[in-house]
């Protein structure tokens, strides 16, 4: 009960998700065509004082862009984009003192030096754990990956399928792998499978 519910928040939370990055979009795709309207009265200088405006303007649009997609992707790489964009656009824009723009770089320097070393694959998936007689086509359809099954086969009948096909040792860390997804041995009791894990990235 508790994964169907989980399951549904996580559906509707998507869907909120969406629902704010189209909202968003909207708003964006209005903004720059008003920018482009603008563009004709450019030397006009109660539309555009300066090119720092307009500057501004298109980095305010670009850090909205990289918001739409932070909320559809859910990746660590799109959270580093966007303050990577929200930090260049107050360095090249903010000219308040030489120590402001000092620090904005050391703090780019810190995001790529964080996403080189820091950067880890397995924060690109999400992890659940069934039972291992629950039914493929169920778990399919809750977590949305597309284990292939037959019949009426279970978490245990695809798990034990591949294993011995690629006589590979059965315990607790046994894992096999699919294309975007893979399964692995939660835990065993009396020697028998009683839970897998899926692992679902999310690239």
């Amino acid at each position: 009960m508790k994964k169907y519910a989980t399951a549904i928040l996580r559906n509707l939370s998507t869907f909120l998700e969406i629902l704010i990055s189209f909202i968003l979009a909207a708003g964006i795709l209005i903004l720059t065509l008003k920018l482009i309207t603008t563009l004709q009265h450019l030397p006009n200088e109660d539309i555009y004082p300066n090119y720092d405006d307009l500057l501004a303007t298109c980095f305010n649009l670009i850090i909205g862009v990289e918001l739409i997609r932070m909320l559809y992707q859910h990746s660590p790489a799109t959270v580093f984009e966007v303050l990577l964009f929200a930090i260049a656009r107050q360095v090249i824009i903010d000219h308040s003192s030489p120590v402001n723009s000092l620090i904005g770089v050391i703090a780019i320097a810190v995001i790529f030096a964080t996403r080189k070393f820091l950067f880890s694959n397995f924060d690109e998936s999400e992890r659940f754990i069934f039972r291992a007689s629950s039914r493929v086509e169920h778990v399919n359809k809750i977590i949305h990956v597309h284990i292939p099954y037959h019949d009426q086969q279970t978490l245990l009948d695809v798990m034990m399928g591949r294993l011995d096909s690629e006589q590979a040792e059965i315990g607790v860390g046994s894992c096999i792998y699919f294309d975007d997804f893979g399964l692995r041995v939660a835990k065993m009791r009396h020697g028998q499978i009683s839970r897998i894990e899926v692992i679902r990235s999310l690239k």
